[in-house]
Parts: C-alpha cells; structure tokens; sequence
C-alpha cells in the first residue's frame, strides 16, 4: 500500500471490544472553510473517521517546507506545526462530526503540546504523514449558541508515537461573540473600522523589529518581536502577514501570540546556552484569560523557571500583557540538541483548566 495515498492503521479498543482496522487518506486536504482556513496551501488535514462514541482518527500531511512552519537545519519539523494541526483537527471534527454550525465563532483557552520523540518529525524524501488519535471532550457545552469542547491528541507518524497535544475550544454564534468580545472594552465600530488595510498599531511604532537570524526565522517579515529602546520586548502584528493572518480578524489569534513567545524563547535560549548545537523546543503550553486587541502594544517578558527534573532542561515561562490584562502566558520546556537528535547528517506539567474567554482559533 503507498503511503503517500493511504495509511492502514490499527486501532487498539477499549476494555472488552474489539481491535478496529482504520485507514487514513492523504490524497488531498479537506475542504478549507471547515478548518477556518483562506487559503487552500495552509489546510494541513487529509482526511478523519470516527472509531468511537468520542474517538476519532484525523490524518495529516505536513509539507517539507513552508514559509513559516520550515524545518531546521537539521530537518526538524517546526514544533508548531503540532498546535495548528490539532486546531484543524478541532475544528473539522466539530463541524462534519459534532453539529457544529459553519457560522460559529471558535475561541480558544488553552493549549499544549509536548513532543516524546523528536526524530519521528525530521523531515525525509517524502512529506510527513501524522496520525493524530483523537479523544472528544464537551466541556461547559450550552448548546445551541455556546459549544465548550476539547480534543486531546496522540500523534503517530508510521505508527510511532511521537507527540501529545491538547486544545480547549468554545464556539459561540455571532450575537453572544459580539456581547463576549465587547463588553466591557472600547466601541465596536471604532476598532472593526480599521479594516485589513489598517495599520495595526500593536507595537505603536516603538519597538525595533529583532533580526530574523536572532529569532530563529529566516525572513525579516516573520520576526515578530520587537524592542523598545527601554528594553522592553514586544510582539510586532502585521495584518498582511499571509499565514499568521490568512483572513481577517478582530483580533490577535492565538498562534501570532504564540509564534512571539517562541521567538522570544529561542533567543533568550540560546543566547544563554552559548552553544553551536542551539536548543529545541519539546514542550509548550499556552493559557489565553482574555483577547488582545489589534491596536494596542502588547508586552511580553520572560521568566527563568526552575528545572522540573533535568538539569540541562530550560524552562521559561512567557507572559504576555495588554494595558494591565494578561492575555497570554505561554510555559516552554527547552532540551539541548544532542538530547533530542542525533548528529546533524551534514512539557511543563499541563493542568486542565476551565473554558474562558481567549484568542480565535
């Protein structure tokens, strides 16, 4: 059987039921308005079945390149690609599985992801194929104008396991979204007549883009942290950015904020280890109590946490602020390269916690 096509996968049952024979296609991906998606190359789902009451089998095909989600050096898949892929996965399960209306608004809590195997994801000749073994939870579900719900996430690639993610979601229809996203904030009109050709003013032109190099990107519009001539970091929103706003939106989605909490991690990381080799991120997780408008500087600094067991693991905790809500904090656990991979050839403890208020997803 060609992979590249379809995957057989066997799906070990619950206590007294029988073992279930599953394949997965990766012919194409699914249609992009049921993962939230403009544009058609940033859909990375393939394919889904359902192998139980709250069970399911998503696949996905990861590229081995992207513009923003590459690979590293050594051929390392970009560790975000987890947290989008498990947000696709969230979404297309809600809408073709769980009665979710397309018209729904999704905001996320919380996220995590961590990684038991980082050489499952060096990319190779062929485009990587993920199984992701799906738990569904409904969480503070009201429907039929709030849905709470959760997905928890065993990834796969060629049936070894690699990873563990999680995401927590409540989709909301457009009238109880509006009184959520508003209330108590600013007039409605006055932020949404920015429009996508508005200037977006998160960094309110004080803040210094970081070299791309110096935060682990390889183009200068990817850098997304700046520094204020203070020295206070900063994280930098260009609405014409094509994947970190691939459609319009009210506000900072929840994987810009993240995409600037790495950045910042990989360069204090590195900087403090000093070493050639570098660091690899093996364990993120990200809590989202409130939105983060588009016109408002939004701050970000860094904590040194203590090491959990190793001595050689860096944990950092990120947090980010708007005016004086936290609307992010971002925990990441960092490895030295010769403890996840081999030569090159040439998580924190995650807690559930309860639905809330947080960024689109």
């Amino acid at each position: 059987m060609d992979q590249l096509y379809e995957l057989s996968t066997r799906v070990p049952g619950e206590p007294g039921t029988a073992v279930v024979d599953a394949s997965l296609k990766f012919l194409q991906p699914v249609s992009r308005q049921l993962v939230h998606r403009a544009a058609v190359a940033e859909v990375f789902i393939t394919d889904a079945l359902q192998v139980g009451e709250d069970r399911f089998l998503v696949g996905a095909q990861w590229p081995r390149d992207h513009a923003l989600y590459y690979p590293d050096a050594q051929g390392l898949s970009d560790p975000l690609l987890l947290t989008e892929t498990v947000r696709q996965s969230l979404v297309y399960l809600a809408h073709e599985y769980c009665g979710i209306p397309l018209g729904h608004r999704f905001v996320g809590s919380d996220t995590h992801f961590e990684i038991t195997d980082h050489e499952a994801l060096m990319v190779g000749d062929t485009p990587l194929h993920l199984t992701l073994d799906v738990q569904w939870s409904w969480v503070a579900n009201r429907p039929p104008r709030r849905y709470g719900m959760r997905v928890d996430a065993v990834v796969s690639v060629a049936g070894r396991e690699c990873a563990r993610a999680s995401l927590s979601v409540y989709a909301v229809d457009e009238r109880l979204y509006q009184r959520l996203r508003w209330q108590g904030t600013r007039d409605v009109q006055g932020v949404q007549g920015c429009g996508r050709d508005g200037v977006a003013r998160a960094a309110d032109g004080t803040a210094i883009r970081q070299p791309a190099a110096d935060v682990g990107r390889l183009r200068a519009k990817d850098s997304v942290l700046g520094r204020t001539r203070a020295g206070e970091w900063q994280l930098l929103v260009d609405l014409h950015h094509a994947v970190l706003f691939d459609h319009p939106g009210d506000h900072i989605p929840l994987m810009v904020t993240l995409e600037g909490a790495r950045q910042l991690g990989h360069r204090l990381v590195n900087r403090r280890r000093g070493a050639p080799a570098g660091a690899v991120l093996r364990a993120v997780r990200v809590d989202c109590p409130a939105f983060a408008d588009l016109d408002e500087p939004v701050r970000l600094s860094a904590e040194l946490q203590p090491p959990a067991t190793a001595a050689d693991v860096t944990r950092l905790r990120i947090t980010a602020v708007q005016r004086e809500d936290t609307v992010a904090t971002v925990a990441m656990e960092w490895l030295p390269r010769t403890r996840t991979l081999p030569a090159a050839p040439g998580g924190p403890v995650l807690s559930r916690s309860a639905v809330g208020s947080g960024a689109a997803v």
